[in-house]
């Protein structure tokens, strides 16, 4: 609407005002208004109307199919809200000074061609909630004061907007235009899904009647891109509303309709909602009130759901919606950064959507020469998953200095390195992604006995990759509800696969445990576990590590999507020394005499030297030497063995520096 439209609206508004002044006073004791005046006002207010496009109280009429009579009626209340005079004009013709308002009455006796059913609930004047009725007591409806609702009179006035008590439900959506992003809004694969939507919805000839769009997958963010671009085309604005926010309430709920119902005709958007709690544990009367709202109001809807859902009535298209390809991830980068090796290696380490490129690049200076690796740090930020209900981050500050075993384990643990490091960007640019869904990730078992450096490794392996290391919760993760393992699972996998992430499982065989034999529910359910893990490990992208000291208790099946199985074995007599070497930090006081020879050869492993190292310091630190001898590392390592329930052989802890072993 143009300003010259405003101009006129409000000419024709005074217009129509004067006209019912005229009529009021006209209905007045001492009147002298005659009935030439009152037609020739109205001649000059319809001619007033002929306008293009009608004034709003004209177009309101023809959409919401008001009679002439229910249309004087409504700008009977809304001039009481637009000028101050009408108000003293009722008391004076309803003879009471307290009577300053509209009724029924007064309208039957002012208007021409009065009709009673006005008053009817199905009419639109109270069907669409134009006007509201103040009823108390036993008073009639007829003498009842009437007032118009307050969008409805703004809406007169010209101005269009939604309605304020929807505001609390719905949020404007909105994507960064392409003019100010580095990034476009939508991939190409994306924009075929749009292009098919729009297809689909032309085809519809009646638009109070269009198909509800389910959006399906994960990726929420890319979903809210897709509808945005669908109800541009369309010429809507889109609005979010979360599913839970519908009122339970039958009436509550009826009114909320009414009120989405008319807005539909008076100020149409489309409405994205979001159905992410349907698929949570009160899902059937989420659902029940979802499809009551769906099934009582018309326009463009988008349903946001992981999975397809058939349990609505309503006509329904299904589309799939993911993260851009790959190819145009590395597209995009590229386009961030230039065209740079960097731009491989972020697309194929990281599964990102075109927001989280944009917002990668918005807190990244990209002219500064360590661009590439802040935008690493900002990608890792971005694919945190949010585990710490079901995995605990590892802060990783071990290196490959600190990890001791032999020369064939530690040549597997590089290889494993390399292959992670390269094997994102293999699948990039050497197009496996493009023909395989599986084996795409890498599985490794780390097996051996507890302490032999498992975790150590996989913390050297994430620090040097520069990812984050999450150890899986088991206790969180397994439940004795059927099925809650399962959905535990898949939030596990799900929130590490955009690529951020190494999923460690310790003590993996009380997870990966064999299938047993079927003798009641429990042992098929049991198996529907390991079923689901085999399939889901097989499909995930990343770096899982499975750790365990019991290799034997692992079901045969995952043999074959494990790349790597390392066997950590139980420290030397050279191993041991190094460990010994390496454990205490250069700025730890300690004496000079510290004879590593002669404590290799304690029978310990990694995880025992350390715990010996600590404990020995921790002593040392209430000396007032504070300095870690000889003495009080073989105490602790005393202590060691009998926490371990080990034999002590006394020749072992007996040292002085006479029997100090030649370096």
């Amino acid at each position: 609407m143009t300003h010259t439209w405003h101009e006129a609206n409000s000419r024709y508004l005074s217009i129509a005002i004067h006209w019912l002044r005229l009529r009021l006073l006209r209905l007045t004791p001492d009147s002298t208004i005659t009935e030439d005046e009152i037609v020739q006002a109205e001649a000059v207010m319809l001619d007033a109307a002929a306008i293009d496009p009608p004034p709003a109280l004209m177009t309101l009429s023809s959409v919401l199919g008001l009679t002439e009579f229910e249309q004087s009626i409504l700008l009977l209340c809304a001039a009481m809200e637009l000028d101050t005079q009408i108000a003293s004009f009722c008391a004076k013709v309803q003879d009471d000074p307290q009577r300053i308002y509209p009724t029924y009455a007064l309208a039957l006796a002012l208007f021409d061609h009065p009709v009673w059913d006005v008053v009817s609930p199905e009419r639109p004047l109270r069907s669409w909630r134009l006007i509201e009725i103040h009823q108390s007591g036993v008073q009639p409806l007829t003498v009842s004061p009437i007032k118009a609702d307050e969008r409805i009179v703004n809406y007169l006035k010209g101005l269009n907007y939604l309605d304020d008590r929807l505001n609390s439900l719905l949020s404007p959506l909105s994507v960064v235009t392409e003019d100010q992003s580095l990034v476009p809004a939508l991939a190409p694969s994306q924009q075929q899904v749009v292009d098919a939507i729009v297809d689909q919805l032309q085809t519809v000839t009646h638009w109070d009647h269009l198909p509800m769009i389910q959006l399906l997958g994960r990726d929420r963010p890319s979903k809210h891109a897709i509808a945005t671009s669908v109800a541009e085309q369309l010429g809507m604005p889109l609005y979010g509303m979360r599913v839970e926010l519908l009122p339970t309430h039958a009436s509550e709920l009826e009114t909320l309709i009414r009120l989405w119902q008319r807005e539909m005709q008076l100020f149409p958007v489309a409405l994205y909602l979001d159905g992410q709690a349907i698929e949570g544990g009160n899902s059937n009367s989420l659902a029940a009130t979802l499809r009551t709202f769906l099934d009582s109001t018309q326009g463009l809807f988008f349903l946001d759901l992981r999975e397809q859902s058939a349990s609505f009535d309503q006509p329904t298209l299904s589309f799939e919606v993911a993260k851009p390809m790959p190819i145009e991830q590395w597209q995009v980068w590229q386009q961030v950064l230039g065209r740079s090796q960097n731009a491989a290696w972020l697309a194929g380490q990281f599964n990102l959507n075109l927001t989280e490129i944009q917002q990668a690049a918005n807190t990244t200076n990209l002219e500064h020469h360590s661009a590439p690796d802040r935008l690493w740090e900002a990608c890792l930020v971005r694919t945190r998953p949010r585990l710490d209900a079901l995995a605990q981050r590892l802060d990783t500050k071990a290196t490959w200095d600190d990890l001791v075993l032999p020369k064939a384990e530690a040549s597997c643990c590089i290889k494993l390195w390399l292959r992670c490091g390269i094997v994102a960007l293999y699948m990039t640019n050497g197009g496996f992604r493009d023909r395989m869904n599986r084996g795409l990730g890498i599985t490794a078992l780390f097996a051996g006995e507890s302490g032999t450096g498992k975790t150590m490794a996989a913390e050297v392996i994430a620090n040097d990759l520069r990812l984050n290391l999450y150890r899986i919760d088991l206790s969180s993760v397994v439940s004795k509800y059927i099925g809650e393992t399962e959905k535990n699972l898949r939030k596990l996998f799900d929130a590490a696969e955009d690529g951020g992430a190494i999923l460690f499982f310790d003590e993996a065989d009380a997870l990966f445990g064999k299938r047993s034999e079927v003798k009641d529910s429990h042992d098929r359910y049991a198996n529907i576990e390991i079923n689901y893990l085999l399939q889901r490990i097989e499909a995930y992208r990343g770096l899982a590590i499975l750790a365990t000291n019991l290799k034997g208790s692992l079901d045969s099946a995952f043999l074959r999507r494990l790349r790597f199985i390392i066997n950590f074995p139980f420290p030397s007599l050279v191993d041991r020394q190094r460990l010994w070497e390496k454990v205490f930090p250069p700025q730890v006081p300690k004496a000079d005499d510290l004879d590593f020879a002669w404590l290799a050869r304690l029978s310990l492993t990694g995880g025992s030297i350390i715990n010996i190292a600590l404990n020995a310091a921790f002593e040392a630190a209430t000396r007032e030497e504070r300095q870690i001898t000889m003495p009080l590392v073989l105490a602790a390592a005393r202590t060691e063995f009998r926490k371990l329930d080990r034999p002590i052989n006394e020749a072992d802890f007996v040292w002085n520096a006479l029997t100090r072993i030649p370096s």
